[in-house]
């Protein structure tokens, strides 16, 4: 059974609040796929930063990629939510594979789907969707981070039927085994950040190559890499919507980023619960579990409440980003609730991680432990699709606005 078969398949297990039985399959199916076929490959992506090539053909085999994405282009014709929990079902059980999920299918197929011509969905969407070819992002630049229109130095001038690229980007995911990247570069310099135009770059074009990869400290399983386009010739007819409009995509993209970044704190943080529960039955100290002692119950009892307040928040963002219109985003309350859902998942799961850490004492602070590698996979969602900073001016300058309307 794969994703799309899986709606309408239902389930006799409790439903949890926010979803029906429909996206409890979902799911369920995400969960079980990710600890037969994925957890297994954890271990080794983390230890050696290692790609296993054959897990995106899988993944598509199985029906996992372009839960957004019609049938027609090879999608499952779903919404975001469900992108949603097959992110969440991954990432209990292999949160770098789940984010090399993210970036292939939220921020480089559904972004071609949404904003792409009928042209460019028929020529990638397909491949995409069936993990024949690998999709990443590029935006951020070596000085230009939480300014990465601003600050975009990468530019693309107009040559014939091609553009030219010359630039790079860095700490791109899935950088180095892309074969399909949706890149931003400026067109008109003059105008600044409403200069910038969005192309459709294949790994195989003159000019284009992987400068380094690069060596992290949590998700090291997902690839991440510095990108260089040396006078990269790029067809004028892989231009993604019109020339200098690339700032509306850039925009409605970070939104959806940020919601589907959610569900994979959310799973990480589920997992080390799980973790701790056990940890804290098993482990004995002085003649006891250590789960019978109050101060490891209140850590538990912390643990939980941050877990399902995640939840609630995470499934509610995703349910009202799904219909976020195409060029829509970067205003108004949907850019706000998706910076606060984001904000609020991410130093969650740093909180139940800490914890989590706490409750396994010295066999959480061993680098090879399952518990270590999560904790370490708290910090890069803090950082990516906008600091917790950036995500403060955002729901603040919402608000203030609103106040202005309103006085």
């Amino acid at each position: 059974m794969n994703a799309a078969s899986a709606v309408g398949a239902g389930t006799n297990q409790a439903m949890p609040f926010g979803l029906d039985e429909d996206q409890r399959a979902i799911l369920d199916q995400a969960d079980r796929y990710g600890r037969n076929e994925l957890y297994p490959l954890c271990r080794r992506m983390d230890d050696e930063e290692w790609w296993p090539e054959e897990a995106f053909p899988k993944l598509g085999e199985a029906g996992f990629f372009g839960a957004t994405i019609p049938e027609q282009y090879g999608g499952a014709g779903l919404d975001l939510l469900a992108a949603g929990l097959v992110l969440q079902g991954f990432s209990r059980w292999n949160h770098a594979m789940a984010l090399s999920v993210a970036a292939h299918d939220n921020l480089c197929a559904n972004n071609i789907y949404r904003n792409g011509n009928e042209d460019q969905r028929r020529r990638y969407l397909p491949d995409l969707c069936a993990g024949r070819t690998i999709g990443a992002l590029g935006l951020t630049e070596p000085g230009a981070g939480s300014d990465a229109l601003g600050s975009m130095r990468t530019t693309a001038r107009l040559d014939g039927d091609h553009y030219v690229l010359n630039g790079s980007k860095i700490y791109i995911t899935n950088g180095p085994v892309a074969d399909v990247l949706l890149v931003y570069a400026k067109t008109d310099k003059e105008r600044g950040a409403k200069g910038i135009s969005a192309f459709i770059v294949e790994k195989d074009f003159p000019g284009f190559r992987v400068a380094q990869k690069l060596v992290k400290m949590g998700y090291r399983g997902s690839q991440t890499a510095e990108l260089v386009f040396e006078d990269c010739r790029v067809p004028v007819a892989n231009r993604v919507g019109e020339e200098n409009q690339g700032v509306a995509i850039v925009m409605s993209g970070l939104d959806l980023e940020r919601a589907m970044i959610s569900p994979i704190c959310l799973g990480v943080a589920e997992r080390a619960l799980e973790l701790s529960i056990d940890y804290a039955k098993t482990r004995q100290q002085f003649g006891k579990p250590i789960g019978s002692f109050q101060m490891v119950q209140s850590m538990l009892a912390d643990m939980y409440v941050l877990v399902e307040t995640m939840r609630s928040f995470t499934y509610r963002v995703l349910a009202e980003a799904a219909p976020l219109e195409i060029g829509g985003g970067g205003r108004g309350d949907i850019h706000m609730l998706t910076a606060a859902s984001v904000m609020y998942a991410a130093e969650a799961c740093h909180q139940v991680l800490d914890k989590a850490v706490q409750v396994h004492g010295g066999s959480g602070y061993i680098w090879e432990s399952e518990i270590n590698r999560l904790f370490r996979s708290t910090k890069l969602l803090e950082i990516g699709a906008g600091t917790t900073e950036v995500r403060k001016m955002i729901i603040a300058g919402e608000l203030l606005k609103g106040m202005s309307r309103n006085g």
